[in-house]
């Protein structure tokens, strides 16, 4: 069997194409490994350190004045639970309403454009400057701290991503599915709600639970809203404590008992986290 001079070029171009793709493979796998390694590390870390800090008391005392012996970090936990359940609560609806209109109503005009463009920016924005915003409209006019303005501002984080999750979501649904429900006389609402609404639902929940996992590590707009409070409160009307903030005063301490609280604060905020991204995972699975 005889070769010409093209079976040969094309026999070099194949192994040139060959050394190229095991170049780049080698180089994914060396970037993959470089993330995993700093992952592995921050884990390893966060568990050496944490879990030396867990205790009945983390859940029952108050945050203690440095060089305290026992003291714990209930005021902060019940704080963080309050503000993000109350920001998921407020920011759900809307950015689920909201997705609704972008899927089903807003593909075509200015006002669907220009809800999206204004939802970009919202997702790229840093969290900083939603929590300077409210900081301008909330905390200055009302000359002080709140655990609501914090509510406003983690709500503000959550609308972005629960719009995007639920447009992006009900943009998947077959047209069939529509069709079907329209040529049996259902009308556009009743669609929307019973049949590519609930079709997506899994994806949506998936969104919801993704939001919530982003703000309860959210430090920075709860720094100039809702500031901080070393007692017990459910007032949100004053300043109140939260997690991620205090493992931020904690962490920036010389004080040993408040290092190792912060890092108490740090294993629990990782592992909800971790619980939440298993939950949507196990979700968009059942989805799929």
């Amino acid at each position: 069997m005889k070769f010409d001079a093209r079976d040969a070029s094309r026999l070099a171009s194949l192994r040139r194409r060959q050394r190229v793709n095991d170049v780049a493979l080698a180089l994914s796998l060396l970037a993959m490994a470089f993330g995993v390694f700093w992952l592995l590390w921050i884990l390893f870390e966060t568990l050496r350190q944490g879990l030396g800090g867990m205790a009945l008391s983390l859940f029952t005392e108050m945050t203690p004045p440095p060089l305290q012996e026992d003291g714990g970090l209930a005021n902060a936990i019940w704080g963080s639970l309050l503000m993000v359940t109350l920001a998921t609560l407020i920011g759900t609806p809307v950015g689920i309403f909201a997705g609704i209109y972008l899927a089903e109503y807003g593909q075509r005009g200015w006002l669907g454009s220009a809800v999206r463009f204004i939802n970009d920016i919202l997702l790229s924005a840093p969290s900083i400057v939603i929590g300077l915003f409210i900081y301008a409209v909330v905390v200055a006019p009302l000359r002080g701290f709140s655990g609501w303005a914090g509510v406003l501002a983690l709500a503000l984080i959550v609308i972005p991503v629960v719009i995007r999750t639920t447009e992006n979501m009900l943009a998947l649904i077959p047209n069939a599915l529509r069709e079907a429900a329209y040529a049996l006389g259902a009308p556009e609402w009743k669609v929307v709600a019973s049949v590519t609404l609930r079709a997506a639902r899994a994806g949506v929940v998936t969104g919801v639970l993704l939001a919530l996992a982003r703000i309860s590590g959210e430090t920075a707009p709860l720094l100039f809203t809702a500031l901080s409070n070393q007692f017990w409160t459910s007032d949100l009307g004053e300043p109140m404590a939260s997690l991620p903030v205090t493992i931020f005063k904690f962490a920036m301490s010389p004080y040993e008992n408040w290092q190792q609280l912060a890092w108490a604060g740090v294993f629990l905020i990782t592992l909800g986290v971790l619980v939440l991204n298993i939950v949507a995972r196990v979700l968009l699975r059942n989805r799929d």
